[in-house]
Order: C-alpha cells, then structure tokens, then sequence
C-alpha cells in the first residue's frame, strides 16, 4: 500500500536510469574512449521528470541537451548544473535576451535572422555567445541547406564574438529499418559540410549527430558527442533497431524501463448483466459484474483509443478496461480479483512480479510509439524517485 496522498502518480526508477546511462555510455566509448555523452532530458525527460531525472544521471553525463530555452533556464534553476545545455528546438528571437544570464546554454541555429538578432546583444552587452548549427541532411527539417551555409560562414567571419561551437543533424529513419542506406546518405552529407566548414577555417569541436539508435549501431556517427534519449529511460527505439544490433553482431543493451504509472482504485461496485458501462453505452455487462472506478483518463495521458481493449494490473492479475476512458476516469472489470479493495495500486504501465504492461504494449494497442506514450503523461501529476 502507498503511503503518498496521490491517487495517480508516477514512479522513477533510480537505478534503472543509472543502468541505462551507464550502459549507454561504456557502449559508445569502446569505439570512442573520451567521447563527452549528452543526456537528452527535453520534453520532461521523456515524460519521466526533467530535473529529476538530471540529478540522477548528473555525474554521468557531460552535456545536457533540451527542446527550448526555458527548459534549459527550469534545469539551471533547479538543479544548479553547470554542464553545457544544449538546446536542440526552436529559440524566438524575443527570448534571445534571456542567454544572458545563462553562460553554459547554447542554443542551435538554423536561421540567419537569430544570429543577426544575437549580434545586436553582443553589441549592447559586451560578451559573446557560442552557438551550434544545424545542418539539413535529409530530414526536411531545421537545419540549413548547402545552399545557404556561405551565407553563415560569412557571418561568423564576421562576427567572431559568435563562436561556431558545435554542429548536429538528425537522421530521418536510422530506427524504422534493417537496411541502413539513407543513414549513410546522411552521414555523407553532414561529412561534405565538416569539409566545406575546414575550407572556410573553421572546425567546430562539439559535432553531434548520434541519437539513441545510432548510439547502438553506428560509431561513425559519434564525432565529439553522443545524445542518447530514449534509450536513457530503458526503451529501445523500435523492433527494428534491436533486430538490426543483432543481425550486425553487437551487444544488445540490457535496457530497464525506467517509469512506472499509477493509481488507485477509488470506487468498487458490482453491476448485475445487461447494465452499461461509460459514455456511449460501448461496454454492456453480460453477467454479475465486479467494477473497479480508477481515478485515471486522458487528461492524465492515458489514451482514450485504449477503450474496451486494454489491461491494467492489480493485485498481480490483469484486468480488463470496460467502457470508454474518460477525461479523469476510466473502470476495470475486477470480477476475478477477490481480494481488490479500495485505495489498491493500480498499475498502468509498469511490471509486478509475473505481468506487466508495457510502454510498448500500449504504444501498439494504440497505434502509436513508445516515445509518445511516456512522453504525453501529464507533467502535473507527481514524479516520484524510488530506488
């Protein structure tokens, strides 16, 4: 029985994390000895908790890397770290101002525009800033095309207060397949932008394209810097990225998931057959039904597609979801739990003893990926560190 006060939460498993990391890291340093790893903490950690989940991998991590600047300023606060963030989306123009106070964030560039406005900045304050570049190999996303790079490298002739420090790309299908040939096209082209970049005097040291998959698979694609994220929290990436370590030869990862989602049971009621369960009438009782009310719906992340198709855990037995999910509710059948009370732990995602219910069994049931499944779960509700 839990001893909090919250009827949904989540659960961080410490020594997961630190597995995970660890692993991730001695994998990548037998090709590269003193490659610098990042931990990849955008978007809540993945779901998991942004500054929690920080202070855990904190001394195993050289670099942080995040979605948006004012993440990057919650994990200074937060935290205290010092370790260089990088910040991997989007930085408007008007939030530019706010670099300031924050030497260890850089931000990555892909428009013209924001290095214009963080000149002007350089001119009002007196102090320069270091910024990566994102190069567009065949993603078709951020990034700047060959095309547009003499235009940058003519800025930072310029401006040598704006310092060149890093580089990255992002492959576009490195984890949906077996056959690897577009990674290489992409590879290829990040390579032809190191050259143009050597030719113009420039070799920026933090050179970063390694995600996850390519952290398991490609050590060509380290430089100076590996950014693990999903594996960081003991997902892998896809099928296809386990199949292909083991068709190349290479350790599989002993990857612990690191999350647990939970709640309780806050209602037990027994229905007789031919009674309706939940909005729409989408669930009809076919016999004297024992119903758990658990305080959990979408609004939390829970998916509504998983109506009337999936499982939860109680008392080490699984139990069926009756009814459509609800913004802040959804019910079980518990007819076969006879020892279900009231305020009993739910398990959503998460393993106990023999069952378990996986990220990747509700990404499945829902059309979906691992990464959103984890990643949605609403950042209000409590994250808790176990060990």
């Amino acid at each position: 029985m839990t001893k909090h006060k919250y009827p949904v939460w989540v659960e961080i498993s410490k020594s997961a994390l630190l597995n995970n990391i660890i692993q991730i890291k001695n994998n990548v340093r037998k090709s590269v000895p003193n490659l610098k790893v990042c931990g990849v903490v955008k978007s809540n950690a993945y779901g998991h908790g942004m500054s929690l989940v920080a202070g855990v991998i904190a001394d195993e991590v050289d670099w942080f890397a995040v979605n948006a600047l004012w993440e990057a300023i919650q994990l200074v606060k937060e935290t205290g770290t010092q370790k260089p963030i990088v910040v991997l989306g989007y930085t408007p123009v008007s939030a530019l101002p706010d670099l300031i106070e924050y030497p260890n964030i850089r931000i990555i560039v892909y428009n013209i525009q924001t290095l214009a406005a963080l000149k002007k900045l350089v001119l009002k304050y007196k102090r320069g800033f270091k910024v990566h570049i994102k190069i567009e190999t065949g993603t078709g996303r951020q990034g700047i095309t060959e095309k547009q790079l003499p235009k940058f490298i003519s800025f930072f002739k310029e401006n040598p207060d704006i310092i060149l420090e890093g580089m990255s790309t992002h492959y576009a299908n490195i984890e949906d397949t077996t056959t690897h040939d577009y990674y290489e096209f992409q590879l290829a082209n990040y390579k032809k932008f190191i050259k143009v970049l050597k030719e113009n005097g420039f070799n920026p040291p933090i050179k970063h394209t390694a995600c996850t998959a390519a952290c398991f698979l490609f050590p060509k694609t380290y430089f100076s810097l590996a950014r693990p994220g999903i594996g960081l929290y003991g997902l892998w990436p896809s099928k296809e990225t386990r199949l292909s370590c083991l068709l190349q030869g290479r350790e599989t990862l002993n990857l612990i998931p690191a999350l647990t989602f939970k709640t309780r049971i806050a209602q037990i009621k027994t229905l007789p057959a031919n009674c309706y369960i939940g909005y729409g009438c989408s669930y009809k009782t076919t016999h004297w039904t024992r119903v758990a009310v658990i305080p959990v719906g979408y609004f939390d992340g829970y998916d509504r597609q998983l109506s009337n198709q999936a499982y939860v855990i109680i008392k080490n037995k699984r139990a069926p979801l009756i009814g459509r999910i609800c913004m802040n509710i959804c019910m079980v059948d518990i007819t076969h739990i006879n020892n279900a009370r009231l305020d009993d732990e739910v398990i959503l995602i998460g393993k106990s003893k023999s069952e378990a219910i996986t990220a990747d069994t509700i990404a499945g049931m829902s059309g979906t990926i691992n990464y959103e499944i984890v990643t949605r779960i609403n950042p209000s509700l409590p994250r808790i560190i176990v060990e």
